[in-house]
């Protein structure tokens, strides 16, 4: 066999990838029947059985025995037969074991194929098998890669994946750090199975919970509800099954160093732990903590519950861009409309005024009304006959006038109504037409003063130029005079050496015109210079 030890391999890779042993004898039979085809052609019939005790996988050719040999892949002569087997008879199927070391190149390369593909799909199915089990969990991975925003997670033998809608906004993690997750759905794909996590899912923070609160695991302490704005605020609702035990105080902790932890592992997300309460309407008020709720009207049918709230609480009830009463609703399942006592009071008047303007209704009937819970028109023209005929002294043809002079109220009301919204729109229309206008004489009476701006600058730019070219006829000018001067302090310089020549000339001639003098005169006056 081309494999040494195929025992010690199948049992280590069992153990190391998590694979059924008998899943990788199955994938070796398999490879080996693959390339025994590829070499002898696929209408050899063979056989491969793996052998527990010598950890040995053989291999062997089936032949059935014919009178006449019609191919030879398939088919042996009984001489050829007998020779095998000397008791064989025609129809026998004779085998023979083959010498896998023949099978040549081209089909080892098969073999290898099909069995990495064949332990590829296994590996796969165990993970599958592994972790579907484990759904719902809390899970430790290490941050492996990011990809297109999904965090890939190392979780061992296999990877998941942490989506960017589950991901807490505002944390950011690198490759290598510790993350825990809730796993959240296992899918099985073709590509292999896909973990999907989430930090972002209310069971996370219930597990959490889970993992410090002791009571919780014991099952003393129960949480009946969750709801999460991941990264910002949360709230859990607990009940406990011993009335010896606080189930707020046991999930707060010492110094609330239980909810601490919790804290520290959502980054800093606030936690709101409130009692759970049989009651609806007690555990919506619970939910609004702290504000202070006044009155709680429940509509059974809609599941809905309309909460007053005194004026200085109305901020705190409904929380900041409504978070409150949103986490409250989720946390208790239902529909939540949150008024001031200040609005409810007007509202309540007003439906009152609208019923005593009913034709027919006085002041009597009016609070009659009010008494069964009809406190408006509205709820009168929806109401049925036998709704009304519950208050007192009513008849089936006081009923039926009044839900028609209900409906007929609300008819014209709602005509009042566009009316007024058709003549503010038309108001709008013509505030936006007249602000238009200006607009557009403004933009006119820019555009004038931008042509007179310029028409300044132009005549500015003209007066510019008249200056300079009178600059330039007046440098001219000066140039002239100064090439005009320079030319006579020429003619006079000229005109000055020939009159001192003249002199020279009249100094010489009277020199030679004077008489001798003596001799003692001459030599005097020769010594005189000397």
């Amino acid at each position: 066999m081309f494999v040494a030890d195929i025992k010690r391999v199948v049992e280590q890779v069992s153990r190391d990838k998590g694979i059924d042993r008998e899943v990788l004898i199955s994938a070796l039979e398999e490879a080996l029947k693959s390339a025994a085809r590829k070499k002898f052609g696929s209408k050899i019939d063979i056989e491969v059985q793996y052998s527990d005790e010598t950890g040995e996988i053989e291999v062997f050719q089936f032949k059935d025995v014919v009178e006449e040999v019609e191919d030879p892949t398939v088919e042996v002569t009984l001489e050829e037969g007998r020779e095998l087997d000397a008791e064989c008879e025609i129809g026998d199927s004779l085998g023979t074991k083959m010498d896998t070391s023949t099978f040549g190149r081209i089909a080892a390369q098969s073999a290898k194929q099909v069995i990495i593909q064949k332990m590829k799909d296994a590996e796969k199915d165990a993970v599958y098998a592994n972790f579907i089990d484990r759904k719902g969990e809390i899970i430790n991975g290490i941050v492996q890669r990011m990809d297109r925003g999904d965090i890939i997670v190392n979780l061992g033998h296999t990877e998941g994946a942490l989506p960017v809608r589950e991901q807490v906004p505002r944390e950011g993690y690198r490759r290598g750090d510790r993350i825990r997750a809730y796993i959240m759905d296992v899918l099985h794909e073709s590509r292999g199975p896909q973990i999907i996590l989430s930090r972002a899912h209310p069971e996370f923070l219930v597990l959490l919970f889970k993992t410090e609160v002791p009571e919780i695991s014991e099952g003393i302490v129960s949480i009946m509800g969750a709801a999460r704005e991941p990264g910002v605020r949360a709230k859990i609702a607990v009940s406990s099954n011993n009335s010896d035990i606080d189930p707020v105080g046991a999930c707060v902790g010492m110094k609330g160093s239980r909810v601490q932890n919790v804290v520290q592992e959502l980054r800093g997300e606030k936690i709101d732990i409130i009692p759970w309460h049989v009651d609806a309407a007690k555990y919506v008020c619970n939910a609004l903590a702290p504000a202070e709720i006044s009155r709680v009207i429940i509509d059974e049918t809609n599941r809905a519950m309309e909460v007053i709230v005194p004026d200085e609480f109305l901020s705190i009830a409904i929380g900041k861009r409504g978070q409150n009463v949103r986490l409250a609703s989720r946390l208790t399942g239902w529909h939540l409309d949150v008024q001031s006592e200040t609005k409810y009071n007007e509202t309540m008047r007003s439906g009152y005024e609208s019923i005593v303007a009913l034709p027919g209704v006085g002041v009597s009937l009016a609070d009659a009304l009010y008494e069964k819970g009809f406190f408006s028109t509205e709820e009168i023209s929806i109401a049925s006959i036998d709704d009304l005929m519950q208050v007192r002294d009513m008849t089936e043809e006081t009923a039926q006038e009044l839900i028609d002079a209900a409906r007929q109220a609300i008819l014209e009301a709602e005509a009042q109504a566009e009316a007024e919204a058709e003549a503010a729109a038309q108001a709008e229309n013509e505030v936006a037409e007249d602000e238009q206008d200006a607009v557009t004489s403004e933009d006119s009476d820019m555009t004038d003063e931008m042509e007179a701006e310029a028409e300044a600058e132009a005549a500015a730019q003209a007066e510019t130029e008249v200056a300079e070219d009178e600059q330039d006829a007046v440098t001219s000018e000066d140039s002239d005079m100064t090439v005009e001067m320079e030319a006579e302090t020429d003619n006079l310089e000229e005109n000055e050496e020939p009159v001192t020549a003249e002199a020279e000339t009249g100094e010489n001639a009277a020199t030679s015109a004077a008489p001798p003098a003596d001799d003692d005169e001459a030599v005097e006056g020769d010594d005189a210079p000397r």
